[in-house]
Formats: structure tokens, C-alpha cells, sequence
């Protein structure tokens, strides 16, 4: 996987064109400004734990005594959940129902930004590779940036867009996210087979 392909599944795992408009309603009565602080610490814990995943996930792993195959099979389970609720939402939003106040990690950094899929992909992409972490940090940088500078954008890009444009958009990125998971969902299957079958 190079770079480019692993920052654009972190993009599409992170899912900031469908978050906008649960965005908006969490920092809606805020002053602008209030709203950007909120917003730039959310994406800074967000990536914070996302990195963590990414430099520490293999050493947990070896902690719980998992294989790469569990995580694997699990990240695309949990994808394809996420990208099927994308396509199909559930009244209440794609993450349930948001608590009132200024939100505080939970849940726009948390599951909203980095959420369990981001962080099995992540943790995946370390263990998976270890010597590539650079480039797997960067990869990250690279669709943190993306979704930080749409987020930052939300409110122009609800006026110009429209809910039913963004609604199409965030439709289209769940089938991509849909066809990702059950990528992943084979290989670690098939990892699994070849490592169970191998005498």
C-alpha cells in the first residue's frame, strides 16, 4: 500500500464530509470563534489517539496475544458496519444520539473523528508493516489535514453544497468504505486459512 492509497482510506475511514453536519449541530450556538478552538482541540485529541494507535497498537496486540488476521477480520466488520450505516442512516445520526453541552472528546474526537475503525485500520497499517511508519504517519498527517480543512469549512460547505449533496457524497464514500471492509475482511481470512492450512 503506498501513501497515497493508505491517506485516502484514512479519509475515507474518517469520514469528515458525512461529520459536518453532525458538526454544525454540536458547536451550534457557540460565538465563530469559540466554535474553531472547540473544533482544533477536537481534531488535535482525534489525531493524538489515532498516532497512539498507530506507534503502540502492535505492542498491544502482543499484550492481548492477538494476530494481525484477527484485527484484520475485525477493522473490516466494524468498516462495513460504518460504511452501510453511511449509506443507509439511522434516524437518530450515524452515531447515535448526541449528548447537549460543549462536547469534550466524546464524541467528536471520539468515535466521530477517531473512531474504531480508524483505529483498527491504523493499528493494522503498524503492526501489518512496522518498518514503514514513517510513511504510515504521514499517510495519516496527510488525511487528518483533509479532514481538518473540510471540517474547518463545514459551514460554507453546507451553504454551497446543500444537506442533499452532502447527503450523496457521504452515500458514495460508505459503498468505497463498504468495498474496502470486505477487502479486508478477505485478506485476513485468507491469511488465516494459508497460516491454518500451512503444515
Amino acid at each position: 500500500m503506498t501513501i497515497v492509497s493508505a491517506a485516502l482510506l484514512l479519509f475515507l475511514i474518517l469520514d469528515p464530509l458525512g461529520n459536518i453536519p453532525v458538526f454544525l449541530s454540536l458547536l451550534r450556538g457557540m460565538p465563530p470563534q469559540r466554535q474553531r478552538l472547540v473544533l482544533a482541540r477536537e481534531l488535535l485529541i482525534a489525531l493524538a489517539v489515532l498516532m497512539l494507535f498507530l506507534w503502540c497498537g502492535k505492542y498491544a496486540l502482543e499484550l492481548m496475544h492477538l494476530r494481525q488476521e484477527s484485527v484484520s477480520i475485525a477493522g473490516g466488520i466494524v468498516l462495513f458496519l460504518i460504511g452501510i450505516r453511511m449509506i443507509f442512516p439511522p434516524p437518530e445520526g450515524l452515531m447515535g444520539e448526541i449528548p447537549d453541552g460543549e462536547p469534550f472528546i466524546v464524541p467528536m474526537a471520539i468515535p466521530m473523528v477517531a473512531g474504531p475503525s480508524g483505529m483498527a485500520a491504523v493499528m493494522l497499517m503498524g503492526s501489518q508493516e512496522p518498518d514503514r511508519m514513517g510513511a504510515w504517519s504521514l499517510a495519516l498527517l496527510l488525511a487528518w489535514a483533509a479532514t481538518a480543512a473540510i471540517l474547518f469549512s463545514a459551514t460554507l460547505l453546507y451553504k454551497r453544497l446543500g444537506s442533499r449533496a452532502l447527503i450523496a457524497v457521504e452515500r458514495l464514500m460508505g459503498m468505497l468504505l463498504v468495498a474496502i471492509s470486505v477487502q479486508m475482511l478477505l485478506d485476513g481470512i485468507a491469511t488465516y486459512l494459508q497460516l491454518a492450512l500451512s503444515p
